[in-house]
């Protein structure tokens, strides 16, 4: 066993041996203004499940972790976040004492129009520091906000507002994109209109690229607000009581909205900062994410500031702002020491520049590791990236619902050795295996339902927003004494978890069960492509049968026949006859959301000459026409 790997054992065991009190060391990172005399209570949370609450009798404010206490211990001057706008060309830092009193006053704006603890606030913003100072103003009142991706359709707003009913809106007149302005006040003014809820008031940035008209007597200039606002102290709340709501797609059709406590979300985040990632107080820390998703949630705004690092916040595009080479010049320019993205950015980074010429006479002295989350990373697409950087690369996975990673490789104990495509190994707090779907757990390398056991560690949410029910049918009732996570894949022999997908993209072919992940490794493993997905797609004689679709490299001037039939033969290579893979097509471009994730349900769908039902997450929706269009042949 390898030193890192045996601090990793040790670590995990030791929680196994007493949650209750590794959880209580870890609490010890936190601020309290009562500090918890119960770590954990079986009995509180959801009626019939064993599931619990974390630091039941404790009370905090998160905005205190986050702020106040780094100006107290006498860090003020030190920087809290950088802004760095692409897209306006400018970059804003923020020392902790700034950010305090932004934090502060912006609090005491939302306080003058009637926001207190337990009222909601949707934010509905760009990628501008006023989002992240909302966030922390809402925690600092003990108000419960809720994110909205900034640029979404107004009936997917108007549902958030109906369920999350706030008592004001956070916006801006408008976003930036790359060649294009956003406007976002007719979209909210939308919304609005479809929504069935009303919010007391409205507050709008106003930026310089288009501004806003205003409705009188609901619209308030929010830079105004702030400025007149007197300072609001923080108000202490439950360590039990929400600090936020974020919405995913449901099945149904109504948005679920995942809530996360005040707390044990200190606490896991806090800790996972030194124990995942390796980065601690002073240090540079870069997630190129949006704060519309759970990543930029907790890793651009909460663990940071609660660690007393430096957050990087990065307007703009891995590729087009103005090119593939922006990250890197970006880890240069600020000393980010570790950068957390998805696999998507990437493969973008992979297409447009895949000898990496970009990165010529870029200094990456200080930066020490690459972390991957969002869907799995493809093994080709880590080992390009892992040569090119000379740096380590660690792909690791969790859910918007646990708020944080469910496993990963543990800077803080080491690194374990690199197993491109694999999560790494359960964190502490998690107990996971693979379940068949009798619910008994598989031995190592079987592929099943990847599953976690109850009680799930602190950070991870408690229920759905006004929805007891709906978190019981949807995560605890087909494996009693489980949370399913939804996604299927493997646990190894080294205790290494591998992640091949979502539950529904294990296709059944003539009774042989295949994941679509595993091919996916092998057309990805193709010199001339730069990302692609397969599908399970219906068929009459088989009941499904695999489709890939790649996107080729930029510059990979190749007939597109032959390309695919160079796929087919590497996947009856290496996989066998028994994947039945005969159909390959070459598209420009795959659907994906806005944080960068694959629609394989849409293409699934339009394979099957569906008409599929539009995403509202999806960035553009002009791509499910030309995909329609190559599968016209099917």
């Amino acid at each position: 066993m390898t030193a890192t790997a045996s601090r990793y054992a040790e670590a995990y065991a030791a929680w196994r041996r007493d949650p209750e009190a590794w959880w209580a060391r870890a609490a010890e990172g936190i601020t309290w203004d009562r500090a918890p005399s119960r770590i954990f209570d079986p009995a509180q949370g959801l009626d019939g499940a064993p599931y619990g609450r974390w630091f039941p009798d404790a009370a905090l404010n998160t905005s205190v972790n986050c702020l106040d206490r780094h100006v107290a211990a006498g860090r003020g001057d030190q920087a809290a976040l950088i802004w760095d706008s692409a897209m306006e060309g400018r970059i804003e830092t923020f020392t902790y004492a700034a950010l305090l009193a932004r934090v502060a006053k912006t609090a005491g704006a939302l306080a003058a129009l009637g926001v207190g603890h337990g009222d909601r606030v949707v934010i509905y913003m760009p990628m501008v520091p006023e989002a992240a100072i909302a966030m922390l103003a809402c925690a600092r009142l003990g108000a419960v906000h809720s994110v909205v991706f900034g640029g979404f359709a107004a009936a997917e707003l108007a549902a958030r507002i109906a369920d999350a009913r706030p008592k004001v809106i956070v916006s801006a007149s408008c976003g930036l994109e790359p060649g294009r302005v956003v406007p976002y006040k007719p979209l909210l003014d939308a919304a609005l209109a479809l929504s069935p809820h009303q919010p007391r008031a409205c507050l709008i940035l106003q930026r310089a690229a288009l501004e806003a008209a205003l409705t009188p007597g609901r619209d308030h200039d929010l830079r105004a607000a702030e400025a007149e606002a007197a300072p609001h102290p923080p108000v202490s709340v439950a360590a039990t009581d929400p600090l936020y709501i974020l919405y995913t797609s449901g099945t149904t059709g109504k948005p679920k909205g995942i809530v996360r406590d005040n707390g044990g979300h200190a606490v896991a985040l806090w800790n996972s900062m030194a124990m995942i990632y390796g980065v601690d107080a002073g240090e540079m820390f870069w997630t190129a994410s949006d704060v519309g998703w759970v990543v930029g949630h907790s890793y651009i705004v909460y663990a940071p500031l609660l660690r007393g690092c430096t957050s990087v916040m990065f307007e703009g595009k891995p590729v087009g702002t103005p090119d593939a080479g922006i990250f890197w010049r970006m880890i240069a320019r600020h000393g980010v020491k570790v950068l957390f993205t998805a696999p998507t950015a990437l493969r973008a980074i992979k297409q447009q520049d895949p000898e990496g010429k970009l990165l010529a006479g870029v200094d990456l002295s200080r930066f020490e590791a690459l972390f991957l989350a969002g869907e799995r990373c493809d093994p080709p697409t880590a080992t390009w990236v892992a040569g090119l950087l000379g740096k380590p690369v660690v792909d690791h996975w969790w859910q918007t619902e646990t708020g944080w990673p469910i496993t990963a490789g543990f800077r803080g104990y080491g690194l374990f050795p690199f197993k491109p495509g694999s999560g790494g190994r359960p964190g502490p707090g998690y107990d996971l295996a693979a379940l068949d779907d009798n619910g008994a757990v598989l031995g190592a390398g079987a592929t099943g339902n990847l599953a976690l056991r109850l009680p799930l560690p602190p950070g991870c949410a408690p229920t759905l927003w006004g929805d007891d029910a709906g978190y019981r049918r949807a995560y605890l009732a087909d494996f009693p004494g489980w949370y399913r996570t939804g996604d299927a894949g493997s646990v190894d022999a080294d205790g290494d978890v591998w992640v091949m997908g979502r539950t529904d993209d294990i296709i059944n072919v003539a009774g042989h069960r295949l994941s679509t992940g595993a091919m996916e490794e092998v057309l990805a493993a193709h010199p001339d492509v730069a990302e692609c997905a397969v599908v399970g797609a219906a068929d009459a004689l088989k009941g499904q049968v695999p489709l890939g679709l790649v996107v080729l490299k930029a510059g990979a001037a190749r007939d597109e026949a032959a390309v695919a039939a160079e796929l087919v033969a590497l996947v009856r290579e290496r996989i066998g006859p028994v994947a039945a893979f005969k159909d390959a097509r070459v598209v420009k471009r795959l659907p994906k959301t806005r944080s960068g994730k694959i629609l394989r349900g849409t293409i699934r769908a339009l394979a099957d000459g569906q008409t599929p039902t539009i995403p509202a997450t999806i960035e553009d929706a002009a791509v499910v026409g030309e995909i329609a269009a190559v599968l016209g042949t099917r």
